[in-house]
């Protein structure tokens, strides 16, 4: 955990993209190190401290297509200016972290997977319906809430999401799901899920799913378009980075949880999904959340229970977003702890995406909540760049519908969330959303209001120029009447020098 903390410290915080790049960390080889040619082994020691990470590093790179048109598919087979994709917990001088510079893509095969695995072409850490899915070595069983579910649109239909969507979708932002994982060889999450970390197994990939309740959250998140109509993500535009604490068992260990939004926070999120494995109430985790936050990463994660006791020191920051789960018509699903919800969102018996083979998911959980959250986070994020992660934990509350009745709306918090209002209203404090909805948008932004302080400048010093001018003109034509009517009269009190004596 110590060495996630040190990433944290040395990681730039950059936005990730949500097309077909993702931010990873990588190594570009050299033509020697130390005098000796370059060597998965001794790449392996030099970032993790034992050559034994050298298959790893292997596997997360073989056959994958490099600058120069070649690809490793020997182990013993380094050429200068590859560059190779390192485990997520690599750490020293030469790493690097963001988009790989060149247009390569990486393997869909898993850490596991032997070198005669077959090739991908496909978008960096994006899988097809058709590809094969990555293996963890754990048995997968679809998950009972898909098995004969049936569900309505009704959260779709309360939030109306598409209102927003000409203001904001999403672009530019990264979501970490830290959960059960994400399947991603869904087509409709196609080009929007990373390889994502499993932190259960220390190493590999988050983009499987044994439990279906992250791939459910990352529906609910980014879902795009299908021909037949159906679900859609709050933030289609965005991506998902599944951060894996739990496999085919339901529970996670604190230090998993804690290490999972540390990871998150490294790996450039810029909203933090929190789902039910994760115990915001152990002291760790909450310091994991605190440092997220410090890194201006908005955390998103279910309320508190009122049956949950208070631990005084897992204060959670501002930053931070307490959610609370309601139904179709319109109470809450859970008793939450007083004073501890700061909005509410659909959460029984939603739809979203179900695991491979599985049917359509409907189910019920705060987790479901947060996700919806999740969405409207990026698409805030994206329309006001700007903003901090306090700013926008203060823009989803202060956009929220208010209940009605006061007294009915208690354990409600701010109320519930109004993602078109959210990315629309214009705040005490804050800047127009940026023209289009992302990063592009927010240069033109800023670069028009530099141009229009430009321009006042100039106008302020041709004015400046001009009234010196002016003043200058009045003075010498003073200095001429003077000359004209002869000397200026004596002042009060002093001698007149021109009276004769």
């Amino acid at each position: 955990m110590g060495l996630t903390v040190l990433l944290l410290a040395a990681l730039p915080m950059v936005p990730a993209r949500a097309d077909d790049s993702v931010f990873v960390k990588y190594y570009t080889v050299t033509s020697s190190h130390q005098g000796a040619a370059e060597n998965l082994a001794g790449i392996a020691e030099r970032f993790r401290g034992t050559a034994n990470r050298a298959t790893e590093i292997f596997n997360l790179n073989v056959g994958r297509e490099q600058a120069d048109g070649g690809a490793l598919t020997d182990p013993t087979e380094l050429h200068p200016g590859w560059q190779l994709v390192l485990p997520w917990d690599a750490v020293g001088a030469g790493v690097q972290h963001g988009v790989l510079p060149v247009s390569a893509t990486l393997p869909t095969a898993s850490p596991t997977t032997s070198a005669t695995a077959s090739r991908s072409t496909r978008p960096p850490a994006v899988q097809s319906s058709a590809a094969t899915k990555p293996v963890t070595g754990t048995q997968c069983a679809p998950p009972a809430a898909a098995a004969g579910a049936s569900g309505s649109d009704w959260a779709a239909q309360r939030l109306a999401v598409d209102r927003a969507w000409p203001r904001s979708r999403g672009k530019g932002q990264l979501i970490a799901i830290v959960d059960s994982g994400v399947d991603g060889s869904l087509a409709q999450l196609t080009g929007h899920v990373t390889v994502g970390v499993d932190i259960v197994s220390g190493s590999g990939r988050g983009d499987t799913d044994c439990l279906g309740t992250g791939t459910a959250m990352a529906g609910i998140a980014v879902a795009q378009p299908s021909q037949g109509g159906g679900l859609v993500g709050v933030a289609p535009d965005a991506a998902v980075m599944p951060v894996r604490v739990v496999t085919a068992a339901p529970k996670a260990q604190p230090a998993d949880q804690a290490t999972a939004i540390e990871v998150a926070t490294a790996s450039g999120a810029t909203v933090i999904a929190l789902g039910s494995y994760v115990d915001t109430n152990d002291t760790g985790v909450a310091k994991a959340i605190a440092a997220a936050a410090q890194h201006d990463v908005v955390v998103v994660t279910g309320a508190a229970l009122d049956s949950t006791p208070v631990n005084p020191a897992a204060v959670l920051p501002d930053g931070v977003l307490r959610v609370g789960a309601i139904g179709g018509n319109g109470q809450l699903a859970a008793t939450y702890r007083a004073g501890g919800v700061d909005v509410v969102a659909p959460a029984v018996d939603v739809t979203s995406l179900g695991i491979a083979g599985a049917k359509p998911f409907v189910g019920t959980g705060t987790q479901y909540a947060v996700a919806y959250v999740a969405g409207q986070v990026a698409l805030v994020r994206s329309a006001f760049p700007a903003l901090t992660a306090g700013q926008v934990t203060r823009r989803v509350k202060a956009t929220a519908s208010k209940p009605t009745d006061s007294a009915a709306g208690v354990g409600y918090g701010n109320g519930t969330i109004d993602p078109f209002t959210s990315v629309s209203a214009v705040l005490d404090g804050e800047g127009p959303p940026a023209a289009s909805g992302g990063p592009a948008g927010s240069s033109q932004h800023t670069g028009g209001r530099t141009a229009i302080l430009v321009i006042l400048a100039l106008v302020i010093l041709i004015a400046a120029v001009l009234l010196a001018f002016r003043l200058r003109q009045m003075l010498r034509g003073d200095a001429a009447k003077d000359d004209d009517t002869g000397p200026p009269p004596s002042r009060p009190g002093s001698p007149d020098l021109n009276r004769a004596g």
